[in-house]
């Protein structure tokens, strides 16, 4: 399916190609209509609710022409890539691009325009799928559902036993701090987990683009994908990347490094493409 492009972007095609040019779920069955005593007593199994990604996945395949279509490994997971080959017998490279958070591989802003143009100007083109970000409500409500049945056990207290128990403000706020860095750790380990899974699809797009002769490579992250991208140039070593383009880039929450201060470390030459305002990007 394509989608119609903005004038904004349309105007912005011209430079990102220029950039390029520079020196280098099935459903659950039905059940047994026959009552049973012990049947009725055993709990319904439901099927896992799919994720973003998988529903965005799964509509994609629908859509899309499947000579476009590549299932990718990283590690044990397999996610979708859409791939294009260069309109030319002497392609310049693949472009591998990086669609941001929460988007697609054939996202309308940017991402499926971009597949679909590269190759017209000697470029393969590969997007990928991210995954989704790790949702932490659910372990948040956890603790909280554990000490209100705490509480809702606990007997009355008499006026004497509540002064006698009176918080001591020094111990509130020590458990307060430890609880501060618990989370705090706990979102460390989080993000760096979230950011090898990543960084495992990217590495897993430029092997195969490589398989596919591309010799030179360039990273195009879009939105949250253009942080991804600058994070993996700069915590991986591929020499096959010559080049990043980041378009509209942004970071994700709480972010450890930030753009900042990971791009101008890097090695490799840098485009930043934006828009003129944030009102281009719904356009």
């Amino acid at each position: 399916m394509e989608y119609p492009m903005s004038y904004p972007f349309r105007a912005m095609l011209p430079a990102v190609f220029l950039s390029l040019m520079l020196p280098c779920a099935l459903p659950a069955t039905a059940a047994d209509p026959t009552p049973a005593k012990d049947a009725a007593e055993a709990p319904v199994e439901r099927a896992p609710l799919l994720s973003r990604a998988q529903e965005d996945e799964l509509a994609l395949e629908r859509q899309l022409p499947r000579e476009d279509q590549q299932q990718l490994k990283a590690g044990d997971e397999s996610f979708l890539a859409l791939w294009k080959p260069a309109n030319s017998e002497a392609p310049q490279g693949a472009v591998i691009i990086v669609p941001g958070d929460d988007e697609s591989p054939d996202w309308p802003d940017a991402v499926g325009p971009l597949r679909r143009k590269f190759p017209d100007v000697g470029w393969s083109s590969l997007s990928i799928t991210l995954p989704d970000a790790q949702d932490t409500t659910l372990t948040a409500r956890e603790p909280d559902t554990a000490a209100a049945d705490a509480n809702a056990e606990k007997p009355k207290e008499t006026p004497k036993d509540t002064a006698e128990k009176t918080p001591d403000p020094a111990a509130e706020a020590e458990a307060q701090a430890a609880a501060a860095t618990a989370k705090a750790a706990a979102d460390e380990e989080r993000n760096k987990a979230q950011a090898e899974r990543i960084f495992a699809r990217i590495e897993s797009a430029i092997s195969f683009a490589q398989q596919n002769k591309a010799h030179s490579i360039v990273l195009v992250g879009h939105s949250s994908g253009a942080y991804w991208a600058a994070r993996f140039l700069n915590e991986r070593t591929s020499p096959v990347v010559q080049k990043l383009v980041m378009i509209a880039a942004r970071e994700p929450v709480n972010p450890a490094p930030t753009l900042l201060e990971m791009v101008p470390s890097l090695k490799i030459k840098t485009a930043d493409f934006v828009y003129k305002n944030p009102v281009d990007l719904a356009a």
